[in-house]
């Protein structure tokens, strides 16, 4: 008989989920008719003293599904051309499987029980996520369905701020306003605003591994 490999800490941390950090671009904010363009998602780890770092990123760009809306004011700010021969983009379906695949294998790593996903404005991307998953009948969905981690919440009560720019500025983190609106970029930013609120929370005392 195979002995079970012991938990990490990060199983018991958030009771038994696994948040991974997620941003998309759109066409639109439609999830049902708008297009999907970009997925990016940073899984996060654990060290052995209880604290959160980024561990790795997994980003892709998407084709827009048949009949997507592409609205103008959307695509000014996100400066996508969804038809350049250069973004190399996969259909949604692809791009689920190779995202859903790693945050899988970290479920499994981890001993969690679940994925949770982490955004900035959090309920937007998974609406994105769900609606994506519906489309294309994917029945392996790692993240629980409703449930998220917003870090506009988390930075109302740490910084008093909600915009992910000054979030971060008030966390000490980098931005660089030429990269945003990069599915990546912002997952990765995002990331490091996350594990800071959490890291700086335990270092407050409130949480012992």
């Amino acid at each position: 008989m195979h002995e079970p490999a012991p938990k990490s800490p990060l199983a018991t941390r958030f009771r038994g989920f696994l948040p991974v950090v997620v941003d998309v671009e759109t066409g639109g904010v439609n999830a049902q008719t708008d297009a999907l363009l970009e997925i990016a998602a940073v899984l996060i780890g654990m060290d052995y003293k209880g604290y959160l770092y980024p561990t790795r990123t997994i980003g892709c760009h998407v084709q827009p599904f048949p009949d997507a809306k592409l609205e103008p004011a959307s695509m000014a700010v996100n400066k996508i051309d969804p038809h350049h021969p250069f973004r190399f983009a996969v259909p949604e379906a692809e791009a689920l499987r190779t995202v859903f695949k790693a945050v899988r294998n970290a479920v499994k790593d981890t001993g969690c029980s679940r994925a949770i996903l982490v955004g900035h404005n959090a309920s937007f991307d998974l609406s994105f996520v769900n609606a994506a998953v519906n489309r294309n009948s994917i029945k392996r969905n790692p993240f629980h369905p409703f449930s998220s981690f917003d870090t506009v919440t988390l930075a109302a009560l740490a910084f008093g701020q909600t915009v992910l720019a000054r979030s971060l500025e008030a966390a000490g983190i980098p931005w660089n306003e030429r990269e945003a609106h990069s599915a990546i970029y912002d997952a990765e930013c995002t990331a490091n605003l996350f594990c800071h609120i959490v890291n700086r929370w335990k270092e407050l005392g409130n949480w012992i591994p």
